[in-house]
């Protein structure tokens, strides 16, 4: 039987959990006491012969083999073996529980689905769902040990209505080496298509239902049986287990209360009850003894799930489910709400409490912003104002933008003549026709570009077809000084397609 105390840590409050300790069934206490007493009486034997037994020559012997085995104990390493190892048992646990099968969403699909009020139509939907809780038991009667003592034989099953003689017969005539849970299941999937046939299902849609919700549920029966099959690695539960023995082996000689081996050397305090060391048996043993008691939750251990229980539950609720709630609706009337904007439901004195407190809105409504209004205004990006960019970024903008700065406008456009416009004009256009352009700016950006082209004009050329020699550092470096940053607009692919022509022109 499951051991639940959810309700007596459902607040916390001083000593919640200290409550729970002496508390038998289902406790540490009674899972370790007999391991626990095994190791203090080893452990009072071994020191009675250290004390009593022992000349002081062989005293000096186990003094020096006790601090070994004290030693030796930091080198296992307990608190990660036990720690992964307890870890991938719970997890596993806790998935083996949602692989029960339980026909709550198969009986609701049944039930509003296949169709009929008559006789013939309660049979197809009990039968339905009497042939799934079957596939239920019999992956169960696999894996757990209460149900298997509860249905030893096949007998007992179709004495318990699962199971009818006809049905048994057909289901032995089947001769297979393996498990044979899912016979009921093919079942089912045929008595459906013929209740698709018959009307009783009336479309395809509604039957590919039926077809997804049994599947989900023999998936689950299939991943009980595995997880029956396949277990924890023995090896890893080898090396776990051998290591915590070893461990207490090595504390049990190595913990004991040793005299001093010099005459006048001071020695520990002798207590004669190691409670550090029960203490640590307690935790480390008691670790491997949860593991060892939730490996298989399908056995009969005190918090091992309750199968017999999920059977007759699930039998009840599916049946009250297919027949006796089919079609038996209460009468639809208008809700309490009818005439309200706002539902509210009443709070009793003793909730009443949780009605003064706001509703959670986001974790920023109540932020507060600046009171100045002119931080909240929108900012406007001006097109006169210069831009910082690194040479990586100016770069970058150069190859993947069709807005570059003027800086890339001198020696490095030359392949690009179609960035620039006539002179004609008076200057680049400007990105923002509804403004002004100031007349100083242009004229020093003309004045600028004919130096440029007066000083190319004069340089001779390499035999390469390349202008010779490079400007001077003092000139680039004023122009970068003096020059704004300004950004022009993307060609039109006009102006592209004649500068294409012009360059194919032999």
């Amino acid at each position: 039987m499951t051991i639940s105390y959810t309700l007596k840590v459902a607040n916390s409050r001083f000593g919640g959990f200290s409550k729970l300790l002496f508390r038998w069934k289902g406790s540490i206490y009674k899972l370790l006491y007999k391991e626990f007493i095994v190791f203090v009486v080893l452990y009072a034997l071994l020191s009675l012969v250290y004390r009593r037994l022992l000349t002081e020559e062989q005293k000096r012997l186990y003094t020096k083999v006790a601090q070994y085995c004290n030693r030796s104990t930091d080198l296992i390493p307990m608190s990660f073996v036990l720690g992964f190892y307890v870890t991938l048992i719970v997890n596993r646990w806790w998935a083996q529980y949602t692989s029960i099968p339980l026909p709550d969403q198969l009986m609701c699909v049944i039930s509003s689905n296949v169709h009929g009020k008559d006789e013939r139509g309660r049979i197809l939907r009990r039968t339905l769902i009497r042939y799934a809780n079957l596939s239920a038991v019999l992956i169960l009667r696999s894996v757990s040990t209460r149900v298997l003592k509860r249905f030893p034989t096949m007998d007992h099953v179709v004495e318990a209505g699962f199971m009818t003689q006809d049905e048994r017969k057909k289901f032995e005539s089947l001769h297979s080496d393996f498990n044979k849970y899912w016979i009921p299941c093919v079942w089912f999937t045929n008595l459906a298509a013929q209740a698709r046939r018959d009307g009783r299902i009336r479309d395809d849609v509604a039957l590919r239902l039926l077809m997804d919700e049994l599947n989900l549920y023999r998936a689950k029966c299939s991943m009980l049986f595995h997880y029956d099959w396949i277990s924890i690695p023995l090896v890893y539960t080898q090396v776990v287990t051998i290591a915590v023995y070893s461990f207490f082996a090595f504390c049990l000689i190595g913990r004991q209360f040793l005299e001093p081996l010099e005459p006048g050397q001071e020695g520990d305090l002798d207590m004669y009850v190691p409670l550090s060391t029960l203490l640590q048996f307690f935790f480390y043993a008691g670790w491997l003894k949860v593991a060892e008691q939730i490996i298989n939750p399908f056995g009969e251990d005190d918090d091992d799930f309750e199968t017999n229980k999920l059977i007759d539950r699930n039998l009840q609720v599916s049946l009250l489910s297919v027949d006796d709630m089919y079609q038996n609706l209460p009468p639809t009337v208008k809700d309490k709400y009818w005439n309200e904007s706002t539902a509210q439901p009443p709070y009793t004195t003793a909730t009443a409490a949780e009605t003064l407190k706001p509703s959670f809105l986001g974790s920023t409504f109540d932020m507060r912003m600046c009171e100045d209004a002119e931080q909240s205004q929108p900012a406007e990006a001006s097109p006169s104002a210069p831009r910082i960019q690194t040479p990586l970024l100016s770069r970058f903008f150069t190859a993947a933008s069709p807005a570059i700065s003027i800086k890339n406008f001198g020696w490095g456009s030359r392949g690009h003549p179609h960035l620039r416009r006539a002179r004609a004009d008076g200057g680049f256009p400007s990105p923002y026709p509804s403004r002004s352009e100031d007349p100083e700016l242009v004229a020093r950006i003309e004045e600028e570009e004919t130096e440029d082209e007066e000083s190319r004009a004069s340089e001779p050329t390499t035999p390469g077809g390349r202008l010779g020699g490079t400007r001077p550092p003092e000139a680039s470096e004023t122009q970068r000084k003096e020059l704004p940053l300004i950004q022009v607009k993307a060609p039109s692919s006009d102006s592209i397609g004649a500068d294409r022509l012009e360059a194919w022109e032999p």
